[in-house]
């Protein structure tokens, strides 16, 4: 646990921080990481930092959560960090940004961008076009990125997710991506009320005919769709939906729900949802599955199992990068 200084200077983590730079900090010469000038508002839990070396501002964000004996300090610099990825987030996608133009697109107000940018910039993660004032990504973030290469495999990315939607709904929770005509099952998760175990990893199947199948045509290009429903489409069961111009309403009603639902389309007495997943620049590059009985899976039920499976679909797309708004 960390240990604070009360006083005329506020309640501040400090124990911590000389911890990790081995030396006493005290009144407004306190050290974080070696470095003097650190200042922390308390309140609001905000860092506004003008260091020079490369270790400080992150041992002070990963500590200011200590801040405070009410919780507000720690909720308020969570909610900085996040805000911080968030940032990165931006410039990733957009390229050179000014703040206003972040501010916008994060919906959070200039000031706050601001301070954060400007914590950001002395580590490097952002550099600023003087002439122009625009933010652009960071040299350090390469550095960064080369450390996260072989954690970027879809499946270790989404499993935590999977398995807590798994042990939330019961059901089997797969994650698929799409190749040409089909969906391919990368990982599987089983929920505790799966009255079977079927092995669906590596396994393929249409995509007129699923429900994560449904989820990838709805956000492919429209000439690409047309080229995919002119050819034969198999019918599976007597619940297969064939015919081009019903499918095309099916997918529209999927991208107004956010997510695609299939009955007995691929096999009977089973029934599927899928939810989209994204990739930083917003592109749909998997879809999270559960499946079921259609007994447990059906007209009653699936309101409640979507609003689950898209905050997971959600979860696991932030995992990739994707942008939260807010």
């Amino acid at each position: 646990m960390c240990s604070g200084a009360s006083g005329d200077q506020g309640t501040v983590p400090w124990a911590c921080a000389g911890r990790l730079s081995g030396r006493t900090v005290t009144g407004d010469q306190r050290v974080v990481g070696g470095l003097p000038r650190a200042v922390i508002t308390t309140g609001l839990g905000l860092l506004a930092m003008a260091p020079s070396g490369p270790s400080q501002v992150f041992e002070a964000l990963l500590y200011a959560p200590c801040m405070g004996s009410k919780g507000r300090a720690r909720d308020n610099s969570v909610q900085s960090v996040d805000r911080a990825v968030s940032i990165l987030q931006v410039l990733a996608a957009r390229g050179p940004s000014g703040v206003t133009d972040i501010a916008e697109a994060l919906e959070i107000h200039k000031s706050s961008v601001f301070r954060l940018l400007a914590t950001l910039e002395a580590r490097g993660l952002v550099e600023q076009d003087n002439e122009r004032g625009r933010y652009r990504i960071g040299y350090t973030m390469v550095e960064l990125a080369g450390g996260v290469t072989k954690g970027d495999d879809l499946s270790l990315l989404s499993r935590p997710v999977c398995r807590e939607l798994a042990a939330a709904v019961g059901e089997t929770v797969n994650l698929a991506v799409h190749e040409g005509d089909e969906v391919i099952s990368i990982d599987q998760v089983i929920g505790n009320a799966a009255i079977t175990s079927i092995d669906w990893i590596g396994k393929r199947t249409p995509l007129h005919a699923t429900s994560a199948g449904k989820v990838f045509l709805a956000h492919l290009p429209q000439d690409e769709v047309t080229e995919i429903l002119a050819q034969p489409l198999e019918e599976y069961t007597e619940y297969t939906v064939t015919d081009p111009a019903l499918l095309k309403e099916q997918l529209q009603t999927v991208r107004e729900l956010g997510y695609g639902v299939a009955s007995e389309e691929h096999e009977i007495g089973l029934a599927a949802l899928s939810a989209p997943v994204r990739s930083l620049n917003g592109e749909v590059v998997a879809a999270v599955t559960l499946s079921g009985p259609t007994f447990r899976i059906n007209d009653h039920t699936i309101s409640g199992l979507a609003e689950q499976l898209v905050a997971a679909g959600d979860k696991i797309s932030w995992r990739k990068g994707y942008l939260r708004r807010g």
